[in-house]
């Protein structure tokens, strides 16, 4: 301690030095931060170690000196008198009076602060031109601001700036807002997107002022400035244009309460400004704690910044405001006293003596008139502040009344002059009665009740000096900036509401008021009187002089504030609601007057840092939240969590007490009547009080207005509340002031209240009431009745014709109808006619159409359609949608069974196009007569619409027969296998309950086996048994295994190539869309794993591929995926198998995986399995037990419901998981990053936030230092991996390694991980189960299988005796997954969709030949076993014979026409055979759906440029399920603009548009705008190949020759990623455009015959001939441009491009050619044209060969064997060498003849056979020699033909001839 008394004398001494005032810049100087925070430290343990009482403590704050603060009071405690018989102690040279009436107490006016010699001023001019631009027309800071501008435009430090009224704040928030928006400045731009400024200013007027203040300030920064309070809404996408928002108290908490739709805009706050943050202990200032609180905890948990400046009057106990702000006190406190003031304030305090009630306000009147008659006579303008609305007029006419009666009215009269004339004229146009009375007395008043345009009038005429006294209530003094030379403060006695009874007058008040005192540019001092009562005057005395400190009042809101905490998901148990205590002011004055706060001195001793009081108040305010079904809290525990109804009290902003009252009165029966008298018994009203003069005229407005009964009457305020609620919904005319602001407080509150009932009643499920309350809610909004015409909702409409149609009852119906003449005739008003039917249109109408389908006997799928019928009118309308409500009721049950909000949007509108809504809901048996679906808008009166869903059709299906009984069998030892080297494959001895049971049918037989069992019971095994089977018994045929996902693929053969090929030596090889093995190795092959798409594509050929029939078995992983979108090709493999089976007489078994079913015999029968073969285990099978949680969450949005999910997936891991591996699931790449960063910002605030990380910090930075991904490097440091398809293979693999090894504790991944790879975990959360579907571009539910896949990660069987699963869901799904979870989910089959494609892969390879054969083919699909079981699912209405006939062969014809449509069959004359065309064929050959091949058909032309076809190939149909996400159509439209090729402007949320541009700047190599980008280029690329091949075959069957060469050349593009007018130099990697000079400039050193290419090199054969297979010769180039490891890459890239001879001969039959002459070599050097030897002779009409002779030339790069794959740095798959061989005639741009050619390893000789022209003449064909993957080593020659007319002898022979040469060659 004493070396840090030392310490603070040394900065005593050196502050005194520094100048007494403590000037900035010294002060900056002589603190550096060591010093400070030892300061600080010290500071906090002076604190601690302080006793409590006060006297002692304030001593101790005195000791240390403040750099900024300016309190003249600690010096001025000097001299004491006895007032009012207490003894005080006062400032020096008052002077006093006291007489028989009152006492008088004068404190003159102190003397303002002398200018310190080291204070500057800041002259704007210094500025930066930010500043000088916000500054404009100023000249320079005034005082205050000059001291703390350094502070606040130059660094981020919080700030309180306690100064008086009228010291320029307003400016001090300007620097800060400046500093903010100079720290997003770059680059001469000013980043409006990344930060946002919040202004909190305490009332709506002072908001409204502050926006123009800013507004106009910004406008040249172009910084938008917007109010958002209750009266000023703004919309989301509004709210993220503006910059500054100047919001009130209320509104900002509402607004950071919604965790969910404004999660990201709290997120981008980064400067709070809070205005009058005294208001602390005013009824608002709970709400001022919770924003900081919350604000706090938010910078703590995020570790982001946000800036906190409070700005407030002077208050006493600044320091305790300061530590609650997070201010640093000696760099952000800033303390200005009364010296300060721009104008001094002279005080005066006058006590009436007189105890008598009436006298007393007589006295006050009588010293009121003599001091406003002083002011007067001094020529000053006087306010006088009374405390009621009605108390104005009356002081008012009483002030006129005194001075006529003593004759000095004269006094008070208004000068005569110009200006008096217009304002004379202006008042007697006011509405308002008093003011025109009391003007021309030079008197008048102001209050809230009046009208804003009559206050506007008041303030602008006494500004200009037209009013001599006004008398006013404090709202002015609040809201208004309108000073006076002296004001009155007339009587303390304020009527509070609240009590109901009389307080005093807060000291905030009044010195608000007294601020008003004085105007700054005439007056030298301003004064300030208080007439007060005697026994009060002390009271304000000690107030106004020495203060005493702001309390907290945030006990009384606790409830509502912890609430709004726990609904937001920021407090979850008790703990953290104690932490989130402390961040409140209530805590900061706990602490330092516990008596206050009720905690005795002794409990303050124990128990300092008063956690138990905390903790004690937490628990009673759980217990009352509990108790009102807000929250549900367990004690055992500790735990919060929130429920539906307190989400709702929070959203709405409802006190805990009106829930209390709404928990007693409301149920589902209620009438309007009954919901109105409820609604007006909220707490939110209890300040209406009723008054006696209002009573009359609310009784006339309960008879004129009211509709509904109104209990209570006018005597009770709740009846008053009713009443004036129905009189704003009826537009009744409101006369009484007071009434009028009531009655506007009543409908802004109601409208809440309602809407917030309206949505309990959602969530409870009562139809009736739920509409019931919706339409009220809208009623209210729109001030109509609901039995009015909705077309009353118009305002272009005249009101009496709304009368008229009113009268007439013409519905809205009706009048869509009618004609607009007869409308107009009948309203006799014939031209209003169109008007009326434009209206009528425009009401936002739907309409619906539900088709149904069963799922189970107790789940029905909705599919809805919605299709808007109505015309949009951005006036009407808005811009964006209309928003609906849509829900399914039974009316029998009264019950709603779904609920959803919908957006209809504008261009839905317009284009009428329909949206699908699909959801499931239950049904009961014995079956209800009908279900309806309700859509009610959210803001029309008068447009809903009703579907019926009627069951009588419905045929549900049919039971699912039992699950297998798990057999309690002794587990089988691995010896069964009788065999030593299978027995080694395996680390355990015995196989699982699940394994031995199905041992000896895998094992021992041939059947086809399904077996179905939970995942993680070993089905792996079960396929190992089956394909041993074959190795025993089949040795030379093959077992395929199918596994729907690559990644599937690559664990099973990662796996196998260990164990059955390293082990056993079967040889297993890999067939994938990434992998294609050529044909030997495949033969070879004893396994063979594969992907359905890829077997499919292999077995649709199988009569010409020998090893497809070979094999014995198949066995199919996962095979209830039939029921998803991929599921119909493992239809077609199956039913194709056993089609094959059938005809080569080899039976091929069937083996199928997958988890439970709930219908396994349909699948059984279509896998012909007996009884024998099924085994289908019940969920509950598990190897290791799984416990289940399933929470919903409420949120219309995807977004922000995610980010809701985030603090319970982190309190999920803490209390099931805290110290085992956990895998979270997400449904796209963004999320994972989202959720990590989240995850990441929640350990930021526990003791040890690496707690998940498993290993050594060092290890794992060394680990991060090979990582590619940015976010991962930050994630795994804190024990956190990512894994997704987006990242690099190799940081795939690393996470993978780190979580599997437990380095790494938690897991976040995308659903493909669930099936890809086997890591079983703990505990699994899968966070939200809808992924975003780019085809229809909303977000879908993921299969119900996905999500039981992923629940099945939970549990290793090694380690854990349980798993634990938590699938946080969307709260309408949570019902769903509860049922499913548990049951399993039957299969239906989806093949209907893609039928056509699988019939034309089957016409192409010959299977189906006729419409019946198509019928057939059906049968045998699992599809047709499933429409006899469940008809109604697939549309059948019945299921007799003749229906299910009738049925298919409209499904076949339907898909036949579809084929001939897309050109890919042909139907015979008979009209039932089929002919497959060569459309098809290619179709199926690549595995393309038909509609591409149809687009090719249509758009290819003779001639088309690669720009062109670019565009033909991303509208290939393949390309429809790209994923366009939310907001990407903006980042397309950004990234079309640095691309070189045009778009469609609107259409970028197509995937089609999304591929064009992501092939263009995959092609210019363009920086892509985020990292799912790069896998969707990934995903384009994968395709592009197969669709070119195809187009490549379209245009060659056509015989256009331009088209097939630029196909070839786009290929070439898209494999090395440039543009074809790119230099193909560039295709080096590495090698950009500005390292072209090089090659240009470049020239050899060596001269002479060995000396390589000389001058410019331009493209690759040049450089290839230059360097001359010599890696110096290619350094030597480029030594100065790259480091060696880019350079050696570059050379790999340059020594593997192939070099290749052409040689050409043609054969065929010459009839003068002597015997064995039959081969003529054709030149390939160029040579002259007139040459006669190059034309080569050849007969008209004659079949010749061209035999091309290609030779690799090795330049001696490479040692061993060579590598046939080609180097492609830019496309993301190995892709094999390849060659296209063109024969071309270039005059008729006609294609002869293309070839397809492999690999060149040495020597190669290709033959293309080609007809000659019929007519003799001579002809150029041109042979082009085209690589299939690399640009810029295309070869081409010329072939001279001289074609001569053949003798006719020899062409009988000719052919048979040619024939049998080629067979001798």
């Amino acid at each position: 301690m004493k070396q840090y008394r030392r310490e603070e004398k040394r900065i005593a001494r050196r502050e005194k030095k520094a100048g007494e005032d403590g000037e900035i810049a010294e002060g900056l100087l002589c603190f550096d931060p060591k010093e400070l925070r030892i300061h600080r430290e010290q500071a906090l343990m002076n604190a601690r170690n302080v006793p409590i009482l006060s006297r002692q403590r304030d001593m101790d704050v005195e000791k240390i000196r403040y750099p900024h603060v300016y309190d003249s009071q600690a010096e001025a405690m000097r001299t004491s008198a006895f007032i009012a018989g207490a003894k005080m102690i006062l400032p020096e040279g008052i002077q006093r009076e006291n007489n028989k009436i009152y006492e008088e107490v004068k404190i003159p006016y102190s003397e303002p602060m002398p200018v310190g010699f080291e204070e500057k001023p800041v002259y704007i001019q210094d500025l930066d031109e930010i500043g000088q631009l916000a500054f404009k027309g100023m000249r320079r800071l005034n005082r205050i601001q000059s001291i703390v501008f350094e502070t606040a435009y130059n660094t981020n430090e919080n700030m309180l700036i306690c100064a008086p009224t009228g010291a320029g704040k307003t400016n001090i928030a300007m620097l800060t807002v400046l500093h903010e928006i100079r720290q997003h400045f770059q680059q001469g731009v000013i980043r409006k997107n990344e930060f946002k400024i919040v202004y909190v200013a305490p009332m709506k007027a002072l908001a409204a002022e502050m926006t123009n203040y800013f507004s106009k300030r910004l406008e040249p920064l172009g910084i938008i400035v917007k109010e958002l309070t209750g009266d000023m809404q703004l919309s989301k996408s509004e709210i993220l244009r503006t910059q500054m928002l100047v919001t009130t108290p209320e509104k900002w908490d509402v607004v950071t309460r919604k965790s969910v739709g404004d999660v990201a805009l709290s997120q981008i706050v980064k400067l709070l400004i809070l205005d009058e943050v005294h208001l602390l202990h005013e009824d608002r200032g709970p709400v001022l704690e919770s924003i900081v609180a919350r604000t706090l905890r938010q910078v703590e948990s995020t570790q982001s910044m946000i800036r906190i400046l409070g700005l407030s009057a002077t208050l006493p106990n600044y320091l305790d405001v300061a530590t609650f702000l997070h201010v640093n006190p000696f760099i952000g406190l800033f303390y200005f006293d009364g010296r300060f003031r721009p104008v001094p304030l002279g005080q005066t305090f006058l006590g009436v003596k007189s105890a008598n009630k009436v006298q007393q306000l007589n006295n006050m009147d009588e010293v009121c008139y003599e001091s406003v008659l002083k002011q007067v006579k001094a020529g000053h303008q006087v306010m006088v502040f009374v405390h009621a609305r009605n108390a104005t007029v009356r002081t008012a006419m009483s002030l006129i009344e005194r001075a006529k009666n003593n004759g000095q009215i004269s006094y008070f009269l208004p000068t005569q002059g110009p200006e008096y004339g217009h304002a004379e004229k202006q008042v007697q146009k006011s509405r308002n009665k008093q003011v025109r009375e009391l003007f021309p007395d030079g008197f008048s008043i102001h209050h809230a009740g009046m009208l804003r345009q009559d206050r506007n009038l008041v303030e602008s005429l006494f500004f200009n000096g037209h009013i001599k006294v006004l008398v006013c209530t404090a709202t002015l003094a609040w809201g208004v900036n309108l000073p006076a030379h002296a004001v009155i403060i007339k009587g303390t006695q304020i009527y509070a509401a609240k009590r109901g009874s009389f307080v005093d007058l807060g000291i905030l008040d009044v010195m608000q008021i007294f601020g008003r005192a004085g105007r700054p540019q005439f007056d030298k001092f301003g004064e300030g009187i208080i007439i007060t009562t005697h026994d009060k005057l002390s009271h304000y005395l000690s107030l106004l002089t020495q203060q005493n400190p702001i309390e907290s009042q945030f006990l009384e809101s606790l409830a509502d504030n912890l609430n709004a905490e726990i609904a937001l998901g920021t407090v979850t148990n008790v703990e953290e609601a104690v932490k989130w205590i402390s961040y409140t002011y209530l805590y900061v004055r706990m602490r330092a007057n516990p008596l206050v706060y009720g905690i005795s001195h002794k409990a303050y001793q124990i128990d300092p840092t008063l956690a138990k009081h905390r903790e004690q108040l937490v628990i009673e305010v759980g217990r009352k939240l509990d108790k009102a079904r807000m929250i549900r809290f367990e004690e055992r525990t500790g735990y919060f969590s929130s429920t539906d109804l307190g989400r709702t009290a929070s959203h709405y902003y409802i006190k805990y007490s009106t829930i209390e009252t709404f928990n007693e009165y409301f149920d589902a029966h209620k009438t309007e009547s009954d919901i109105f008298a409820i609604v007006s018994k909220a707490e939110e009203f209890d300040q209406i009080k009723v008054r006696e003069e209002e009573i009359e005229e609310l009784d006339a407005l309960l008879n004129n207005f009211c509709e509904l009964s109104a209990p209570g009457g006018v005597e009770n305020s709740y009846g008053k509340i009713n009443i004036l609620l129905q009189t704003y919904i009826s537009r009744g005319e409101v006369d009484s002031f007071s009434l009028i602001s009531d009655s506007a407080y009543v409908a802004q509150n109601a409208a809440r209240i309602v809407r917030a009932l309206f949505e309990i009643a959602l969530r409870k499920r009562w139809p009736a009431m739920t509409y019931r309350l919706l339409n009220l809610s809208k009623v209210i909004d729109k001030r109509l009745w609901g039995w009015a015409s909705p077309l009353r909702q118009f305002s272009v409409l005249p009101p009496h014709i709304l009368t008229r149609l009113e009268e007439k009852n013409l519905t809205v119906d009706k009048l869509k109808d009618m004609r607009k003449d007869e409308i107009g005739h009948i309203l006799h008003h014939v031209n209003i006619g169109l008007k009326v039917k434009q209206c009528v249109h425009q009401i936002p109408s739907v309409t619906m159409e539900a088709s149904i389908q069963p799922i189970t006997r107790t789940v029905l799928r909705v599919t809805l359609s919605v299709c808007p019928d109505f015309t949009w009118n951005d006036q009407v309308h808005g811009t964006v949608g209309e928003p609906w409500w849509i829900w399914v009721e039974d009316p029998t049950n009264d019950h709603i069974y779904h609920s959803e909000n919908f957006l209809v949007l504008k261009k839905q509108v317009i284009s009428k196009e329909a949206q699908l809504l699909v959801f499931t809901i239950p049904i009961f048996e014995p079956l209800p007569s009908q279900y309806y679906i309700r859509a009610v808008s959210d803001r029309w009166l008068g447009a809903e619409a009703v579907c019926i869903i009627n069951f009588q059709h419905l045929i549900l299906p049919e039971r699912h027969p039992p699950h297998t009984e798990l057999l309690d069998l002794q587990p089988l030892p691995v010896t069964a296998l009788g065999c030593e080297a299978y027995e080694a494959l395996y680390n355990f001895s015995h196989f699982n309950p699940v394994q031995t049971q199905i041992f000896h049918t895998l094992y021992h037989t041939d059947c086809n086996v399904l077996l179905g069992a939970p995942t993680g019971s070993g089905k792996t095994v079960a396929a190992e048994l089956a394909i041993f089977r074959v190795f025993n018994r089949y040795p030379t045929s093959k077992a395929v295994y199918i596994a729907p996902l690559k990644a599937l693929v690559r664990e099973r053969m990662d796996d196998w190539k260990v164990r059955i090929e390293e082990k056993l030596g079967k040889k297993v090889i890999e067939l994938t869309g990434d992998v294609t093995p050529d044909m030997k190795s495949i033969s070879k092959a004893d396994v063979i794993v594969t992907t359905p798409e890829k077997w499919d594509g292999i077995s649709r050929s199988w009569q010409n591929r020998n090893y497809v029939k070979q094999v014995t078995i198949l066995i199919i992983d996962e095979i209830h995926l039939l029921g998803e979108e991929r599921g119909p090709v493992l239809e077609v493999i199956v039913s194709r198998t056993n089609f094959i089976s059938s005809h080569t007489e080899k039976p091929v078994r069937i083996v199928g995986l997958s988890t439970a079913l709930a219908n396994a015999r349909d699948l059984a029968d279509w896998l012909n399995i007996r009884q024998m073969g099924l085994f289908n285990f019940r969920p509950s099978v598990r190897p290791v037990p799984l416990e289940v949680h399933i929470q919903g969450f409420p949120g219309q949005h995807y977004c922000p419901r995610m980010a809701s999910m985030n603090k319970p997936t982190f309190q999920a891991i803490r209390s099931h998981s805290p110290a085992k591996p956990v895998l979270i699931f997400v449904s796209s790449r963004r999320q994972t990053r989202l959720t990590a960063l989240e995850l990441i910002a929640f350990l930021a605030t526990e003791e040890d936030p690496k707690q998940w990380l498993n290993m050594d910090e060092r290890e794992m930075e060394n680990i991060i230092g090979t990582v590619r991904d940015s976010n991962l490097k930050l994630t795994l440091a804190f024990g956190i991996g990512m894994h997704h398809a987006g990242l690099h293979e190799r940081d795939r693999k690393t996470v993978e390694e780190l979580f599997v090894n437990c380095k790494v504790q938690v897991l976040i991944a995308t659903s493909t991980l669930a099936w890809g790879v086997n890591f079983p975990a703990h505990l699994v959360i899968i966070k939200g189960t809808e992924y975003y579907d780019g085809k229809t571009r909303r977000y879908v539910d993921f299969p119900i299988t996905d999500v039981l896949q992923m629940m099945g990660r939970a549990g290793r069987p090694q380690f854990d005796d349980q798993g634990k699963a938590v699938i946080l869901v969307h709260d309408i799904k949570k019902d769903f997954y509860k049922k499913f979870l548990y049951e399993p989910f039957p299969v239906e089959s989806s093949l209907l969709g893609v039928l056509s494609d699988h019939l034309n892969a089957e016409i192409a390879g010959g299977t189906i030949t006729s419409k019946q054969d198509a019928m057939d083919y059906i049968t045998w699909t699992y599809f047709f076993r499933r429409l006899i079981m469940n008809p109604s699912y697939y549309n059948l209405s019945d299921v007799s014979h003749d229906s299910v006939n009738k049925f298919l062969s409209n499904l076949v014809e339907k898909s036949l026409v579809e084929l001939e449509h897309s050109y890919c069959i042909e139907m015979g004359e008979d009209n039932r055979s089929i002919e497959p065309l060569t459309y098809g064929r290619i179709a199926s050959y690549y595995y393309l759906k038909h509609q591409t091949v149809k687009m090719f058909k249509e758009r290819l032309k003779p001639e088309c440029g690669t720009e062109e076809l670019l565009s033909i190939l991303s509208d290939a149909e393949e390309y429809t399920d790209l994923p366009v996400r939310h907001n990407e159509d903006h980042m397309n439209s950004e990234l079309a603009k640095c691309l070189p090729l045009e778009s469609n402007p609107h259409s970028f949320d197509s995937p089609h548009t999304k591929a064009h541009l992501l092939l263009q700047a995959h092609l210019s190599r363009t920086m892509l705008p985020c990292p799912d980008y790069d896998t969707d280029t990934k995903t384009v690329l994968d395709q592009a190949l197969r669709v070119c091949q195809a187009m490549l075959d379209v245009a060659a069957h056509q015989g256009w020759l331009v088209t097939v060469l630029n196909i070839t050349n786009l290929v070439q593009m898209v494999i090395q990623g440039r543009w074809l007018k790119d230099s193909s130099l560039l295709t080096i990697p590495h090698i950009e455009n500005h390292h072209l000079h090089i090659f240009r400039k470049w020239s050899p050193g060596i001269k002479g015959p060995r000396a390589g290419h000389a001058g410019s090199i331009e493209c690759l054969p040049e450089l290839i001939h230059a360097c001359g297979g010599k890696e110096h010769g290619f350094c030597s180039m480029i030594e100065k441009e790259l480091p060696a490891p880019k350079m050696k890459q570059a050379w790999s890239f340059l020594s593997h491009l192939p070099v290749i001879d052409v040689g050409l001969s043609v054969k065929g039959w010459w009839d003068d050619s002597a015997e064995g002459h039959d081969e003529l070599s054709i030149t390939t050097v160029t040579s002259d044209k007139r040459n006669d030897n190059r034309w080569v002779r050849l007969h008209a009409d004659q079949e010749y060969v061209l035999q091309v002779s290609l030779q690799r030339v090795s330049l001696g790069f490479h040692k061993g064997k060579q590598d046939s794959h080609a180097v492609t740095p830019r496309f993301p798959k190995s892709k094999d060498e390849g060659w296209f061989l063109i024969l071309g005639e270039v005059d008729k741009r006609e294609l002869i003849a293309l070839k397809r050619v492999g690999y060149v390893r040495n020597h190669h000789v290709v033959s293309i056979s080609f007809y000659t022209p019929e007519v003799p003449g001579r002809y150029i064909y041109t042979l082009y020699f085209m690589s299939d993957c690399y640009l810029g080593l295309d070869q081409q020659y010329d072939i001279h033909l001289h074609v001569t007319p053949a003798s006719v002898s020899a062409q009988a022979d000719e052919i048979s001839d040619a024939l049998t040469d080629l067979k001798v060659k």
